[in-house]
């Protein structure tokens, strides 16, 4: 799989005051993408598609340069203190994914150039706490998928490695790293990847790197000296198989890291079982209307989340085969890593 190239990208003329919004103008002219001026991320216009769902992947091809005005962060519970903005948007087509109804009729990549008002934000919420802060940067991206055009992320990563109380996290699906593996982290960032069953990344993530690709990255992150991180999500009961399923996928992780410098007692696992809300259910019906993707209100608990918006998880027995399932498989494979949490 080939790092993301847009095929579209817009620039708010306030963004140009900025040294990255010019090198990426210039890289993108010099590739020869057409480039189009916008007031505002929010007055996009003129996405190509005779449809909506052409639209919908053309929007996924489109990148938007932009300044970030809100700088207030977002809680990021349970997985960091705050989100820190770098960018929003993925160009992945995972069915299940919750950017599906945030981010609306807008799923265009936007990244953020103004990273030095991003960063004195960052100061101030470590300097509040005066203890060690993490601050999440993948909450409304796969920042990693677009790093190698902007490398927001790589400065963010040598940020906070300067920083005696500042801890970065994000997880990814995409395996282009390589330019990460220099960073001076100093221990700071935790790198981790999204992984699944075979069963779920062929059949509900399009558009993201293979399981291999990113096993393979993940050895090469943890050769890098990074703290390492796996998030299994959506744990998905596909079939009599998912059990079987996850243990291969423990195994050939287990393969992938043997021999590594990675360090197990620092090892962590997240593992979130899959949810669903009426207005995801609805959207992911409308944009992958082939989807297999099991959404039986039925079969599931309903569970009241922020806002007053439910959501639809697996009934407590089931809930509990999930985590006691993944526990002996971590057991098995890495008895001496740590489980963050279930949700």
């Amino acid at each position: 799989m080939k790092p993301f190239t847009p095929n579209l990208v817009y620039i708010e003329p306030r963004a140009m005051e900025y040294p990255l919004a010019q090198e990426l103008y210039q890289k993108f002219k010099d590739q020869g993408i057409e480039i189009r001026e916008t007031t505002s991320h929010n007055q996009v216009r003129g996405i190509p598609g005779d449809n909506e769902l052409r639209q919908y992947a053309n929007a996924k091809n489109t990148f938007v340069i932009g300044v970030r005005k809100t700088l207030k962060f977002d809680t990021s519970k349970p997985s960091a203190e705050y989100a820190i903005p770098l960018a929003t948007g993925c160009m992945g087509h995972c069915h299940y994914c919750y950017l599906q109804t945030t981010l609306g009729k807008k799923p265009y990549i936007r990244t953020y150039v103004n990273l030095d008002d991003i960063f004195n934000q960052a100061l101030e919420y470590i300097e509040e706490r005066d203890e060690p802060t993490r601050f999440e940067a993948a909450c409304t991206s796969d920042i990693v998928g677009i790093d190698h055009l902007t490398h927001s992320l790589k400065k963010t990563i040598e940020f906070m490695g300067e920083q005696e109380k500042g801890r970065l996290r994000f997880v990814t699906k995409y395996h282009h790293v390589d330019h990460l593996l220099d960073a001076k982290h100093n221990g700071h960032t935790r790198f981790r990847f999204s992984i699944n069953a075979d069963y779920v990344i062929k059949n509900f993530e399009p558009g993201t790197s293979s399981l291999d690709k990113r096993l393979e990255a993940a050895r090469k992150v943890a050769d890098a000296g990074y703290p390492l991180g796996f998030i299994v999500a959506p744990i998905y009961l596909y079939g009599d198989d998912w059990k079987q399923g996850y243990h291969q996928l423990f195994e050939n992780l287990y393969n992938q890291l043997k021999g590594s410098s990675v360090n197990e007692e620092d090892l962590t696992f997240e593992l979130i079982q899959h949810r669903f809300t009426k207005p995801a259910k609805r959207v992911i019906q409308q944009r992958y209307p082939k989807s297999k993707l099991e959404m039986d209100e039925d079969e599931r608990k309903y569970k009241w989340g922020r806002y007053g918006i439910g959501k639809y998880v697996y009934p407590n027995e089931q809930q509990e085969d999930i985590q006691n399932t993944m526990k002996a498989f971590m057991n098995e494979f890495f008895p001496k890593s740590k489980l963050s949490y279930f949700t």
